[in-house]
């Protein structure tokens, strides 16, 4: 019988606690009134469900109950914090900020906002991963009305200035938002020590089902809606809302944050021990900032391989990948790694390794074993391919 391969890409996805699982269950087919029909028991019992999930989530952030919005996950969130804040103040300005190393997610509404007229700054970053408060400040126009900086990356777990940035802008007048989907559960987050003013995160990237997300929205902030239907999450988004997933993802991120400190430093010290012994076979480039970075998140490239074949020497044995989930289909190198200076080459044969609540001990030691075997076997044969 088969073994299942180590899971090593929790930055893609997280399987479900069971405590999640467990505390999801009565939603599906006992409690499974709907939170808006408030004229009966099964209604009434699931607004209040959806009540207690939302302070919650609130607390996990420092936010207000009535600060958060739900929706399908932070995708949706990135998108209604964008175009909802163009749409909202185009009168103002329609000057747009974002880094080059933001999830598609940011950059794709960004482009289209772009394509309606909008004017978009894309900051370049260092090669570490990093920008500055001052790249900010240079960047920002009368006319600026965003700027969008990512928590955490998605590739390279390299983590922004953001508390800096935000009072930059909260100083200069300007909406300052914040993909936080890889950062929840993972680093401290609390929106009035970061200065954000929308923030968005998601129940699958921290062991809660998929299918649900959430943006903070500073009180008295103005977007516009981008779900048009129901006067449902304050008339910003229309739909049923689905107290199973909110429940869970509640629940989900209830845990990540009482055991994120503990959790951290374990994962730190597999992910370090993984690194460290790993550049033994030499040709390995760190991506990303070694210290500013999530502490279960190693990217490297890797010299005198062929990627393709390399993923499918690990393909059995172990789940990683050589970026993002969102674009592994796509044949160009990824827009993380050429920002940081990778040639196109080196960006291709990279690995992100993400470590998660599950990964062992055990499993990195096993994990060194295949890597390291995979590496030698594939410049093996690209050496003997040479010399025919």
């Amino acid at each position: 019988m088969s073994q299942n391969p180590i899971y090593l890409d929790y930055h893609a996805t997280t399987p479900v606690d069971s405590r999640v699982v467990t505390a999801m269950q009565p939603f599906w087919s006992e409690q499974f009134g709907n939170p808006a029909s408030r004229s009966h028991r099964y209604g009434l019992e699931a607004a209040a469900a959806v009540q207690v999930a939302r302070e919650t989530l609130a607390t996990a952030i420092a936010a207000q109950p009535e600060e958060l919005i739900f929706c399908s996950g932070a995708t949706e969130a990135n998108n209604l914090a964008i175009k909802g804040v163009a749409e909202a103040q185009h009168q103002k300005g329609r000057h747009l900020i974002a880094v080059a190393t933001e999830h598609q997610a940011v950059l794709a509404p960004c482009r289209y906002l772009e394509s309606l007229g909008f004017q978009l700054t894309v900051l370049p970053v260092d090669s570490q991963g990093l920008i500055s408060v001052e790249q900010v400040a240079n960047a920002l126009r009368p006319d600026t009305i965003l700027v969008s900086v990512m928590a955490a990356n998605n590739e390279i777990g390299v983590l922004q200035p953001i508390a800096e940035i935000g009072a930059l802008c909260r100083d200069r007048g300007v909406v300052f938002h914040c993909d936080a989907a890889q950062a929840l559960g993972r680093i401290p987050l609390n929106v009035h020590d970061l200065n954000v003013d929308l923030l968005s995160l998601s129940s699958h990237k921290v062991y809660g089902p998929k299918g649900i997300g959430l943006l903070y929205r500073r009180s008295g902030l103005a977007i516009a809606p981008q779900m048009h239907g129901g006067s449902q999450e304050q008339g910003l988004r229309a739909g049923t809302l689905a107290p199973a997933l909110i429940v869970g993802f509640a629940k989900a991120a209830e845990l990540a944050v009482a055991e994120q400190s503990t959790e951290s430093i374990r994962l730190q010290t597999l992910r370090d021990r993984l690194w460290q012994e790993l550049q033994a076979i030499g040709g390995l480039h760190l991506n990303g900032d070694d210290q500013q970075r999530l502490p279960g998140n190693l990217n490297f490239s890797i010299e005198g391989i062929d990627p393709s074949r390399l993923i499918q020497r690990l393909r059995a044995a172990i789940a990683v990948s050589s970026g993002s989930a969102c674009s592994s289909g796509n044949a160009e190198p990824s827009h993380v790694l050429t920002a940081i200076g990778r040639s196109p080459d080196l960006a291709r044969a990279s690995l992100r390794i993400g470590l998660g609540r599950f990964t062992t001990a055990e499993e990195i030691d096993r994990t060194l074993e295949i890597l390291i075997s995979a590496i030698q076997a594939e410049r093996s044969r690209l050496t003997s391919h040479k010399k025919g």
